[in-house]
């Protein structure tokens, strides 16, 4: 007892600051997963123990360009990290190969500040960590082999086929979805295709209908809104596009270009969805036909302002309150010392009203979120 008090003197004494180093997570575990329609990349981020949340990109970015700017709100560490192991299924062509992640280092670089501030010791090897980072920079963030010419190019329904034998070699039964853009109509089909293997879909910009001009259009630019200005995330896409083999984004541009309607079916999902759109987005009236074809009971929408078709990374806070409730109602909630982080994530327990997008939260559709002034 004297010990613990005398530390606790010592750091109230001192400038220091307390972090505690266990919130910090890993970076994600590679796995090449070998399936009928080539190899696939998957990166794994948490606990397996935990319940599955898979995620897809979007067309010519992965899950570092996608989903990194949400999953590295602090907010979220308590809330999709806490709860689920995520498991970051790339596009083939599209796979992260770099062996540093640059804002895992950045963060671990924080950290070290804030532990080390007005030390001499540690200013020595902060500047060695910036030396580190400067390099890493250098390094290709996407850096995916190109594919091989005469190799197949996969329809949809290959890549939507693809995710079910990735959760086969996983041991994983249902998962919870998150997808953006081409990524969320992947996910969408394979909702469809395996009913009994989606619990959930989170839809970023999503996509259903067979593609128009117009998408042809925006397929020709990055995806923003024509007449605004360009976002840092619209450029940084730009940049990402560059490092790209193009024959990658081909492929998956072709299987995109080629797929069905799916208006017809949505109605037919048993699974809850929450839509997320910028009313920037050229996909913004994408986003509302779908809305309206699938069950308003089980199913909302979310209209975040001043923002394009990347929620995930041009104003990620905006998603977080409507995950929240979305995923309350599977038993899943922040970060808590009487909460166990291994929740059940089975809805049949719950009663059916709170299904309804009001106990969600969700009192209005579309919602309108602000940037806080």
């Amino acid at each position: 007892m004297q010990m613990k008090m005398r530390e606790r003197e010592m750091a109230a004494s001192t400038d220091s600051v307390s972090v505690d180093i266990d919130a910090f997570s890993p970076p994600p575990k590679e796995h090449i997963v070998r399936t009928h329609y080539g190899y696939v990349s998957v990166a794994v981020y948490g606990d397996p123990e935990k319940p599955a949340l898979i995620t897809y990109p979007d067309l010519a970015l992965n899950y570092v360009s996608c989903f990194q700017g949400l999953l590295f709100c602090p907010e979220a560490s308590t809330l999709l990290l806490h709860n689920f192991c995520i498991y970051h299924i790339s596009p083939p062509g599209h796979e992260v190969c770099s062996f540093i992640s640059l804002s895992h280092i950045a963060v671990l670089l924080d950290v070290y500040l804030l532990t080390v501030i007005n030390s001499f010791i540690g200013n020595i090897l902060s500047s060695c960590f910036l030396i580190i980072l400067y390099f890493v920079q250098e390094l290709p963030q996407l850096g995916a082999p190109e594919i091989a010419p005469d190799y197949p190019v996969l329809s949809v329904d290959d890549l939507a086929d693809q995710i079910a034998e990735v959760l086969n070699f996983f041991g994983l039964s249902a998962v919870m979805c998150m997808g953006v853009a081409a990524g969320a109509y992947i996910l969408t089909l394979f909702a469809m295709k395996y009913r009994q293997r989606v619990l959930g879909l989170i839809l970023v910009s999503p996509l259903c209908k067979e593609p128009s001009w117009t998408e042809w259009l925006c397929n020709k630019d990055i995806r923003g809104g024509a007449q605004f200005p360009e976002s840092d995330i619209v450029k940084a896409c730009r940049r990402s596009l560059d490092e790209m083999h193009s024959l990658n984004v081909w492929r998956f541009l072709e299987a995109i270009n080629g797929r069905p309607d799916l208006s017809e079916g949505l109605r037919k999902l048993n699974c809850r969805s929450l839509i997320f759109v910028g009313d920037m987005s050229p996909f913004h009236s994408e986003a509302l036909h779908i809305t309206s074809k699938l069950d308003r009971r089980f199913s909302a929408l979310v209209e975040v302002q001043a923002c394009g078709s990347i929620v995930t990374e041009e104003q990620p806070h905006a998603m977080l309150i409507p995950i929240e409730y979305f995923l309350m109602g599977y038993g899943l909630y922040r970060q808590s010392k009487s909460l166990s982080p291994r929740s059940p994530l089975s809805p049949s327990w719950i009663s059916p009203e709170l299904f309804t997008p009001e106990s969600m939260g969700l009192k209005l559709k579309p919602i309108k979120t602000r940037i806080p002034t």
